[in-house]
């Protein structure tokens, strides 16, 4: 009693101290800032970054401060004068689906406490505040041109440059915009430069799918909480923000699931990832604490699913750093559709058989529905629309283990895949691609089942054990690690200790997320402190063994949908009449 009383005491200091930071930074916001569109939603993330923003005048610099060279030139980048547009989207935690959305699958993903803030701030081009070595290049050019300036805090954290900047007429060709090709070449002259892609790709985008012209310049500043390489989407939370400020800047009406796909096309097109949709979707269309359920056909939201009391979802980084641009994700992607090529092969050839004389006797209608079946899976889309049970019973035991790029073109063609290529020297792994996501849309639809089912220990060890079986097959992928191997074994552990004798476990399944090869573990438990305290004993005993302290992802919050955009201009300074 004594403890719980001391714990009940401590959850009440801490609501305390966080309402008085709220109170205090919501303060500030509004005395430094007018809003004249939009809603903090009390997101204390967006009242510390517009609070940053206040701190970035020239005048309010402390000369004896060493800024860094982002804030430096983030401080002459805007016009106080004018109105801003800031945009918020989150990371999120892949709970189930991760790799099986290019193949169509249910997934289920949870926007995440973590979030990417973008400033935008358009102008003409002959008022916008220019960097020096800016102002020099459209001197040695044809004169004031529209230009992008970006601002990208935290490059200290990364090899990156903290700031980019291009004219707007790099990516016209003549009265056409420039082909997603030679964008891709256009980022990658400069490695420290890349990370651009994700910021100025929506703004191709936009030109290139909807035609937008951009005539004024533009001042962009890209402020993420979300961490980067560690399979939360932090590049997807870059784009939908980015494209969700720039959207509001100008007037666009872009619904969250268009936004998404736009984004995915950033991704693909421009960055040259060969990501699916969900990290998109969850960051634009996901709701606090509720798990977004969608059918990646290509992009269907299908509900949300309030994640129930009794349930908490936390994420732990490996430290391992994962990237969808890595050969281990693009190959397996390969493979997932060298299988579906096989699968439509086989089955339209079986059509063929059971139309023949010497097919197997069997009555009329039988036959008919069974060609019926065998030609919807000869022209299938998404891998996901095949059941278990029908590739457990016409095609598992012909498609191969691994097969060379090579003979894969020569006895199939191409493996109608738009955002991948086959190298033919190499070999890639089939079987264990074509299985995972079948299976694994399968384990989606029951673990969404089991969501609502009763408040009951067999629950929770049904949901874990489904998330189990998902981290063994992406292992069978070739997308294990050993840092998320010991996090899921740690896992096992504390889950294992606990008989019913003292109590039974608190935390009771893990999974690889996202695109695997490292990166974070989703956890299941028990909503309670007990499982909170286990979490940290794992972080402990990982670092111990590691030298790694796991960051922890540990709550949830609207996406840029649900967020939608703030309109904010610098407030003047009042003047004093001296007496």
């Amino acid at each position: 009693m004594m403890a719980q009383q001391m714990v009940a005491k401590w959850l009440l200091g801490s609501f305390r101290t966080l309402l008085l930071e709220r109170s205090v930074l919501l303060t500030k916001c509004c005395e430094d800032f007018e809003i004249l569109h939009g809603d903090l939603q009390g997101l204390t993330d967006t009242m510390a970054f517009l609070k940053s923003l206040s701190g970035l005048t020239g005048n309010e610099l402390k000369d004896s401060e060493v800024q860094s060279r982002e804030r430096t030139a983030a401080s002459v980048l805007f016009d106080w004068e004018r109105e801003i547009y800031v945009a918020r989207a989150p990371g999120r935690l892949d709970v189930m689906g991760g790799i099986a959305d290019y193949s169509g699958s249910l997934v289920l993903q949870m926007p995440l406490r973590e979030a990417c803030h973008v400033a935008v701030q358009r102008n003409h081009p002959s008022k916008q505040k220019l960097w020096k070595h800016v102002q020099a290049r459209q001197l040695e050019n044809t004169g004031v041109v529209p230009v992008v300036q970006i601002v990208s805090f935290g490059s200290e954290l990364s090899n990156r440059a903290p700031t980019f900047d291009m004219d707007l007429s790099d990516f016209m060709d003549g009265d056409k915009p420039i082909s997603y090709e030679k964008a891709r070449e256009f980022f990658c002259q400069d490695p420290s430069q890349k990370w651009a892609a994700y910021v100025s790709g929506t703004i191709l985008i936009l030109m290139t799918e909807l035609g937008v012209q951009f005539t004024d310049s533009m001042s962009i500043l890209v402020s993420s909480a979300v961490p980067e390489g560690k399979g939360v989407s932090s590049s997807a939370s870059v784009e939908v923000a980015t494209m969700s400020a720039i959207s509001a800047a100008y007037g666009l009406n872009i619904t969250p699931r268009d936004l998404a796909l736009l984004c995915q096309k950033v991704e693909n097109h421009v960055v040259g990832a060969p990501c699916g949709v969900m990290d998109q979707m969850a960051s634009a269309c996901g709701e606090a604490n509720k798990l977004l359920a969608m059918v990646c056909q290509p992009a269907e939201v299908k509900e949300l699913v309030m994640i129930p009391s009794h349930i908490r979802f936390w994420g732990l980084d490996s430290g391992i750093r994962h990237s969808v641009g890595g050969g281990d994700y693009g190959s397996v992607r390969v493979g997932t559709y060298m299988g579906r090529k096989m699968i439509k092969c086989a089955a339209s050839d079986l059509v063929s058989v059971s139309s023949t004389s010497d097919a197997p006797a069997q009555s009329d209608d039988y036959k008919e529905k069974g060609r019926d079946v065998l030609k919807s899976e000869a022209s299938m889309e998404y891998l996901c629309k095949l059941p278990p049970h029908r590739y457990e019973a016409a095609y598992s035991k012909d498609i191969p283990e691994t097969i060379t790029g090579g003979a894969f073109l020569e006895k199939y063609g191409d493996h109608d895949d738009m955002v991948t290529v086959i190298d033919p020297k190499r070999s890639y792994s089939v079987k264990a691609p074509t299985r995972h996501p079948i299976y694994e849309n399968f384990r989606v639809e029951t673990f969404k089942a089991l969501l609502t089912a009763a408040n009951t220990d067999e629950q929770l060890s049904a949901l874990g054990e489904l998330m189990y079986q998902c981290h063994y097959s992406y292992n069978a992928c070739g997308l294990g690690s050993d840092g998320t191997e010991r996090l899921v074994n740690l896992v096992q552990e504390m889950q294992h200790r606990k008989t019913p004798e003292n109590g039974g476990p608190n935390l009771y399944g893990a999974k690889i997320t996202g695109g695997g090869s490292g990166g974070s573990v989703c956890v299941i438990g028990k909503n309670c402190l007990q499982s909170a305290e286990e979490i940290a004993e794992i972080q402990q005993r990982y670092k111990a063994a590691t030298g790694y302290l796991p960051i922890v992802f540990d709550g949830s919050s609207p996406g840029a949908g649900k967020f939608g955009y703030l309109k904010i201009r610098r407030r003047r300074p009042k003047l004093t009449i001296p007496e």
